[in-house]
């Protein structure tokens, strides 16, 4: 995809003497070569398969928490929070971990703000106002809270490395008296049926990160609005798709690939790496499920000859945490805790859990092989047998 002569913005010389840069509406004019078509086609073929696994599951929402968590994880940790998804879900299920409470509030604030914002598309369309609903769910009660939560910024704000100004920042967004202008044509563009759905999401991201509307947030924000795009669309039946592993691994060219539309109108570079990264987290999502999935079957299957129903309800929780203790198990099957006790010890003699603490109180029990799936490292290659 090439542009044919247009910028995709233009900079602006402000009373500091620093230059903005204005992002230009969307989309751009657009000429289509080969490899853009390819990629476009790998990455639809890919989406649909892993909505498609979505579709047949029993109860795909509980499936999917843990990739949420995930999700969640790696979008805080491209912004410098560094607890883990052990830690996430071990903490969720009331065990004690090493991890500031911060940084485990900052990495739950995001799936509170996704669940909300899949939450509030059955009533209302993407949308400014929605965007600032989810922002205040992400920065409520964390460091970013200073950041004016839910509140699109009024002064000037700039990226670059720490100590630097806005005079030798590496980008500097449109200025507050320009913010609106810039948010109303990114809104417009958000209703736009004229183009490919992916190929939308990957400039509706790139605005969003230029215009940089918060104070605060931006990156995690234009990360959600992804998946929330993609069900809004009915593209996916639930939230099954998290870019940011790509983005993660590939954190270099990420950065470089959004400069380079900004310095260079290379909007084809970007849509490109952006629609390679939708097909490999597309098919390495669908593998993880698969492989989660038939490990719950082979579990279902070596408890139901068990004379109580409970051991076969706490193999179908392991799929939304991974980790638990005999309280919360009791609590959520509505058990007495003997009861809980016994159908835990069940799932301990089949190898299926394993206690994660040595303390005789508060026992925290784990689906090592659900962990060991979820843990791995997002694969950024296409598999071979294609």
């Amino acid at each position: 995809m090439t542009t044919r002569s247009q910028p995709a913005g233009r900079y602006l010389r402000c009373a500091g003497g620093y230059q903005a840069f204005i992002p230009s509406p969307l989309p751009p004019e657009i000429v289509w070569p080969g490899n853009l078509l390819r990629a476009l086609s790998d990455a639809d073929r890919r989406l649909g398969q892993l909505a498609g696994e979505g579709r047949s599951l029993p109860n795909p929402h509980l499936l999917m928490r843990p990739f949420v968590k995930r999700e969640a994880v790696l979008s805080s940790r491209i912004e410098g929070t560094q607890a883990t998804l052990g830690e996430l879900l071990a903490a969720d299920a009331g065990a004690a971990v090493d991890r500031s409470p911060e940084d485990l509030r900052e990495v739950g604030n995001y799936v509170v703000a996704l669940d909300h914002g899949i939450k509030q598309l059955k009533k209302l369309p993407l949308s400014l106002r929605l965007v600032k609903e989810i922002h205040a769910k992400l920065m409520q009660g964390v460091r970013g809270d200073v950041a004016t939560p839910g509140e699109f910024r009024r002064s000037q704000n700039w990226i670059g490395p720490a100590g630097c100004t806005l005079n030798n920042a590496s980008y500097v967004p449109p200025p507050p008296d320009e913010l609106m202008a810039c948010l109303g044509d990114w809104e417009k563009f958000l209703h736009d049926r004229s183009l490919p759905p992916l190929v939308q999401a990957a400039m509706m991201h790139y605005q969003f990160e230029a215009i940089h509307p918060f104070l605060d947030g931006n990156g995690r924000v234009g990360r959600l609005l992804t998946t929330l795009f993609l069900v809004e669309r009915n593209i996916l039946p639930t939230p099954l798709l998290y870019l940011s592993a790509f983005f993660e691994a590939t954190r270099r060219e990420y950065y470089d690939r959004l400069s380079a539309v900004t310095a260079r109108s290379a909007w084809g570079d970007w849509v490109e790496y952006f629609l390679n990264g939708v097909a490999r987290m597309s098919e390495d999502a669908l593998g993880r499920a698969e492989r989660i999935n038939a490990l719950m079957d082979r579990w279902r299957q070596s408890v139901a000859g068990a004379a109580s129903r409970t051991p076969s309800q706490l193999v179908d929780l392991l799929a939304e945490n991974p980790y638990w203790t005999i309280n919360k198990v009791a609590e959520r099957l509505k058990v007495a805790f003997t009861t809980a006790q016994r159908a835990v010890a069940k799932l301990e003699q089949l190898g299926i859990l394993k206690q994660t603490t040595d303390s005789q109180r508060g026992r925290v029990y784990c689906a090592t092989a659900i962990m060991d799936i979820l843990d791995e490292p997002a694969k950024l290659r296409p598999s071979a047998t294609e």
